[in-house]
């Protein structure tokens, strides 16, 4: 694969890689609740030493999109933390218990369904609970979480928001902020060779986090942003936006949507801007496959957290769990994998399973020990009180104070008809 030239990124982030060019999300939450202060995952809540909370048998709950607009990301989420529970309680379990788990419905957000879901999952003794995927349905139920002393572990969060909320030390999240994707976005696009750049962007945290980020980096980088549009996702048309898009006459166009996507893109290509007119970019939250869409996607790129270099065999195994046999996505599935290793590391090490016991060492077995993968390299190191250094099926998993990867890998997408394929990626650190 060709190489492209190393590039930095503005303000904290530096990025470096490739970008071989021939190479979550959110719903209605806002910032509001954002508490001044932010995460401190060293919290003191932590039972003191020797006297043990938990009940010795860590419960996992899932609070992931079965239905929404979100849903094509809940079968890999789910399959990766079923992957990485089977193969815990295949090598004897945590200290000879095994592990559990109990489901869950996060929803999309419309209609709001993930305060009961929610409930569910604390009824049923979930210690920690993975999920959401959505950040707006996660700032949604993040009080309810904390406040009962409960892990929150998303794969798939990357609003900004998270990395100043008070959320008592317990919230974490293995796929990094999207101060980072959207540097990928505005570099990637200018490097394109593209100047005249329309943004488009569903109006809430998610989308509008994102969608500022891409705005400064083309800005920075000397592209004219020509449109910058935010939406209500709920709409039954976006012909006013398209419009304004249109009238531009964008030489690329960046989507930061959901499954509304299917609605937006037929009317950009009915208005002369389609992928066909016009160089698109997706992002995490609608990189999916459209097989079951009329439309033609060729050559539309897109970003997601994602490893370096895709690794069928761990996919493979994503599908030998998954409901369904072969997964159509693979989204996020390596990070629901490593949130619930890095979980059940921290119990391990904190040797109980109670929430905030856990807390106190998720952050400790994601960097600066001795490198291992896999539960059973991993845990042997634990047991005789190594320092580790978790590194996970995403990729390095080293994260900061806030409970925020501080290292990440963006996958470059590009579509060949309505399905993509990683061509490329760009690693980044966020200082």
């Amino acid at each position: 694969m060709k190489r492209r030239k190393t590039f930095a990124g503005i303000a904290t982030v530096a990025l470096v890689g490739s970008l071989a060019l021939a190479g979550c999300g959110s719903d209605d939450g806002d910032d509001d609740n954002s508490g001044s202060s932010g995460s401190d995952n060293t919290s003191d809540s932590s039972s003191p030493a020797g006297e043990k909370k938990g009940d010795g048998k860590l419960v996992v709950g899932t609070l992931l999109p079965q239905t929404g607009d979100l849903a094509y990301l809940g079968p890999p989420e789910f399959a990766g933390v079923q992957l990485a529970i089977n193969e815990i309680n295949e090598a004897g379990g945590i200290d000879g218990q095994q592990i559990t788990q109990v489901k869950a419905d996060s929803g999309d957000g419309t209609p709001d369904i993930a305060g009961a879901s929610t409930d569910k999952l604390l009824n049923q003794g979930a210690d920690v609970v993975v999920g959401a995927a959505a950040s707006g349905v996660s700032l949604s139920v993040i009080d309810k979480i904390v406040n009962a002393g409960k892990v929150m572990f998303s794969p798939a969060n990357t609003a900004a928001a998270f990395d100043t909320y008070d959320d008592k030390g317990l919230y974490f999240r293995t796929s990094p902020s999207d101060r980072l994707q959207g540097q990928v976005i505005g570099n990637m696009a200018v490097e394109d060779g593209h100047s005249n750049v329309a943004v488009m962007a569903r109006q809430d945290a998610y989308g509008e986090g994102l969608a500022e980020q891409v705005k400064a980096t083309l800005e920075e980088k000397g592209a004219n942003v020509s449109e910058f549009i935010l939406y209500n996702a709920d709409a039954e048309n976006f012909t006013a936006e398209v419009n304004k898009v249109a009238a531009a006459k964008p030489d690329a166009i960046v989507l930061v949507s959901f499954n509304e996507t299917t609605k937006i893109v037929p009317q950009l290509i009915s208005k002369g801007v389609g992928p066909q007119d016009a160089q698109l970019y997706f992002v995490d939250g609608n990189m999916a496959d459209y097989s079951d869409q009329k439309f033609d996607l060729t050559g539309v790129k897109g970003t997601f957290p994602a490893p370096a270099e895709v690794d069928p065999g761990f996919n493979k195994l994503l599908d030998s769990v998954a409901d369904g046999g072969k997964l159509k996505d693979y989204t996020y599935g390596p990070q629901a994998y490593d949130a619930v290793m890095l979980i059940a590391l921290a119990s391990l090490a904190a040797g109980d399973d109670d929430g905030a016991a856990i807390a106190t060492k998720i952050v400790e077995m994601s960097k600066d020990g001795e490198k291992c993968s896999g539960w059973a390299q991993c845990s042997e190191l634990v047991k005789a009180g190594t320092d580790i250094d978790y590194e996970g099926a995403s990729g390095p998993t080293d994260m900061n104070d806030t409970g925020s990867p501080n290292k990440a890998t963006i996958g470059i997408q590009e579509y060949k008809g309505n399905k993509y394929s990683q061509i490329d990626s760009v690693s980044g650190v966020l200082e």
